[in-house]
């Protein structure tokens, strides 16, 4: 298809006129809850809007988080009558059957095997399938337009999978913190498990406390949703000997949590299949240290020194006093332009529009 072609049929002002994408996308969620992959799939249901494609958010009605804040951003919405993940699934196969119009989105493998063998549909993996969910793969992407993921390192293991980054909104800390006390706070956001690798940041922070008593705290803000009661247990655990050292003060916005700590600590023992929360650190200017888990690196940047080997929490202390905050500090000008080269809504609207095309032309050879 020529440029030409491509300007006066199917892409005019940013409007999808024909084709493909002309009855829109279905964004199905691959939870009720909101996790990293429900934050992506409100990111990419504005670049789509913004790109001029109609967008309906489907979701269930228990938990029914995700469909609240699909609302409240202004999206449309489809909210399915279905509690706990079997109904979940079986109340989007029986509406997708029946009245969906567009082509579906599935945000992650439950929709993508809750509809599995049907057409016009984007397989979105944005976890490493473990165990049984290997198997469940392929009947995921059975009949499929395309399947995408955030990286590079979960493109190795998805084989035939396209690369499409995941972004983030700009982050301005409300105000900065100032060391005048001394004291270095670590941050860590997210979920406390073990798989995020709180057990060894809690083991780090111990021998922190025995070189420089005093020295650093830690502000352990998130949720443990989608944790085991055996993993709470065992992050609990490891806790309770630095359980003076550490705020808990739960769930934080990405802007309260940057401006109540001095560095950003990433220190996963289980692969990430991208790390939003690198990039929401890059945005704001703020230093971060990760481990070597997965995709973390891809999302620092070649040029970034500070990562620690996944699991040691030797090491993790060593590069934690290898360097002041002044001097991470003098890094994050570069960090902060390949957030906005790479990571910002503007690359990621860049790129899924990219991706658009891609598939669009590839229906037209």
């Amino acid at each position: 298809m020529s440029d030409g072609l491509w300007r006066d049929g199917l892409w005019r002002d940013g409007l999808w006129r024909d084709g493909l994408w002309r009855d829109g996308v279905v964004l199905a969620t691959n939870n009720g809850d909101i996790g990293g992959g429900e934050v992506m799939l409100l990111s990419l249901a504005a670049a789509l809007e913004e790109l001029g494609v109609a967008v309906t958010v489907v979701g269930p009605s228990q938990p029914g988080r995700l469909v609240a804040a699909a609302r409240a951003a202004g999206h449309r919405v489809v909210e399915l009558e279905a509690s706990g993940r079997r109904g979940w699934m079986r109340a989007l196969r029986r509406w997708d059957a029946s009245s969906r119009a567009g082509v579906l989105w599935c945000n992650g493998l439950v929709p993508a095997v809750a509809t599995a063998g049907r057409g016009r549909r984007v397989v979105h993996l944005h976890q490493l399938p473990h165990g049984a969910q290997r198997a469940l793969v392929p009947l995921a992407r059975a009949g499929a337009l395309a399947t995408v993921v955030p990286s590079r390192f979960l493109a190795a293991a998805v084989r035939g999978a396209s690369v499409l980054e995941n972004w983030c909104a700009p982050v301005q800390p409300a105000g900065r913190r100032e060391q005048r006390d001394g004291v270095t706070v670590l941050g860590f956001l997210g979920r406390p498990s073990v798989a995020k690798g709180v057990v060894v940041l809690a083991e780090a922070l111990a021998l922190l406390e025995a070189a420089e008593p005093g020295a650093h705290r830690l502000l352990l803000a998130g949720e443990p949703r989608f944790v085991s009661e055996r993993a709470r247990r065992e992050v609990e655990a490891a806790l309770a000997p630095v359980a003076a050292l550490v705020d808990r003060p739960g769930w934080l916005a990405p802007a309260d949590f940057f401006a109540r700590v001095d560095l950003v600590v990433v220190p996963s023992v289980e692969p990430e299949s991208f790390g939003l929360v690198v990039a929401e650190a890059m945005s704001a200017r703020l230093p971060v240290l990760v481990s070597d888990a997965g995709a973390l690196m891809e999302v620092s940047g070649p040029s970034i020194s500070d990562r620690i080997p996944a699991g040691d929490a030797g090491m993790l202390a060593a590069a934690l006093r290898g360097a002041t905050i002044e001097e991470r500090l003098a890094e994050t000008a570069g960090r902060h332009a390949r957030w906005s080269e790479e990571f910002s809504p503007e690359a990621g609207r860049r790129r899924v529009r990219e991706f658009l095309r891609s598939l669009e032309e590839k229906g037209a050879e």
